[in-house]
């Protein structure tokens, strides 16, 4: 990349198709993208939102297993300006959540463009606008919110072997439901939410779930004495230090569910709120996968060695032969991918915000990000609010002006100068 000066020196090419934004441009219609236009439109600032999919929460419609409940209380997992329904339960299911999002878009009168993946979103240090392409189109606006959060792509381990296996691959963002696996022998990789989970949903269609734990991994009760664990965090770290609330943490998870170790899911050294703030690794919350493990039904297994036709070698030295395997290895930001210039100065290479939460939700130049503080849908709600404060007060100061009227460099077309229109 050029610097500014070198720019300004170039022609800027553009595709036909040019469309000037009043207000942000938002790239990702989940839960983030969504939260940021509502809490936009209540400082009266108009929006648009450029999403690659065909729906809204697209990770939520296309990417989840049937099973899969909210982890943690609905109040926690709520967006700003509206609640969940009163007669949702205290977990709301996928199809509940799902609903909720539906019932948010509505409210606020959101609609996004769907089926314009951002292939290239890159500031023009001349005009000083975002020009955002798409397969077909160019929009171009003062603002740009990256809203398509830490879970935008499925990671795939490099496996030694892996594209050797016989039997079915699949990551669980393709994983639906165990009855498409009754009386087989699964290896889940991963030893996460998801993957728990998943073996938990295996065992009930009598697959025989082998677990690879091969990190560390804190493992929590959902609720200790009918109250949810978060729950009782939060209320513990407005009176105490991170360390005793973690320690008191675990010392109720000891209680309640044993010593995990000698199951084979050693205990990182530090807490599980400490692990969380400092590396993104959330701690999983038990729904009844640790008592399948207790009871030998769900197998944990160390790290694999290398997988082969019909199994998997364990680092331990056991050989096991397997008919599928799921890859419950989580997600990653695709931001490095099409966030270009000085935009992705911003990210780091993992595709994650330079600056830790609270203060990561803006950057300069007009470039804010939401979604993207590894504390969930509370983080999410932060952001969003955040951001919406500080673009309406800019709004407002210049009267609501068009960003077209910024605009200063010839755009040529087919050798004819055009206006963006």
């Amino acid at each position: 990349m050029g610097s500014c000066e070198d720019q300004g020196k170039q022609e800027i090419k553009i595709l036909p198709k040019c469309m000037c934004v009043h207000g942000p441009i938002i790239v990702g219609a989940g839960p983030s993208g969504l939260a940021a236009s509502a809490c936009l439109s209540r400082h009266g600032v108009p929006s648009l939102i450029l999403e690659k999919s065909d729906c809204i929460a697209s990770l939520w419609q296309h990417r989840t297993y049937d099973r899969l409940k909210l982890h943690l209380p609905r109040d926690f997992c709520q967006l700003p300006l509206h609640r969940f329904p009163s007669d949702f339960p205290k977990y709301p299911s996928r199809h509940q959540f799902i609903s909720y999002m539906e019932s948010y878009a509505s409210r606020f009168s959101i609609h996004p463009k769907f089926k314009q993946a951002v292939l290239k979103a890159e500031f023009d240090c001349v005009s000083g606008l975002w020009r955002v392409q798409t397969q077909d189109h160019e929009y171009i606006s003062r603002w740009l919110i990256v809203a398509t959060g830490e879970n935008a792509e499925p990671v795939i381990p490099e496996v030694s072997g892996l594209d050797k296996f016989n039997g079915r691959i699949l990551h669980t963002s393709d994983y639906k439901s165990g009855s498409e696996f009754k009386n087989q022998k699964v290896l889940v990789v991963g030893c996460g939410n998801s993957g728990m989970e998943v073996s938990l949903d295996l065992c009930r269609y009598n697959a025989i779930p082998h677990m690879v734990a091969r990190n560390t991994v804190h493992v929590l009760p959902r609720e200790m004495i009918g109250i949810s664990t978060f729950s009782i965090a939060v209320w513990l770290l407005k009176y105490l230090p991170l360390k005793w609330v973690d320690r008191l943490l675990l010392l109720g998870a000891y209680l309640k569910l044993g010593n995990t170790d000698q199951f084979g899911l050693r205990r990182p050294k530090s807490g599980p709120i400490e692990l969380k703030n400092v590396t993104g690794r959330t701690p999983v919350l038990d729904v009844g996968a640790l008592s399948l493990i207790k009871s030998g039904k769900i197998k944990v297994m160390e790290g694999v060695k290398e997988i082969y036709r019909n199994g998997a070698r364990f680092m331990d030295g056991q050989e096991k032969e397997f008919d599928s395997i799921i890859l419950a290895t989580g997600y990653k930001s695709n931001v490095p991918t099409w966030l270009k210039g000085q935009g992705c100065d911003y990210f780091t290479k993992d595709g994650m915000p330079k600056i830790p939460f609270p203060n990561g939700w803006k950057a300069k130049n007009g470039l804010y990000t939401v979604g993207f503080t590894r504390r969930g849908l509370q983080g999410t709600a932060s952001d969003a609010v955040r951001i919406a404060q500080d673009i309406g007060d800019e709004w407002n100061k210049h009267n609501n002006c068009c960003c077209c009227k910024k605009i200063q460099v010839k755009i040529q077309v087919n050798s004819t100068e055009e206006r963006c229109k």
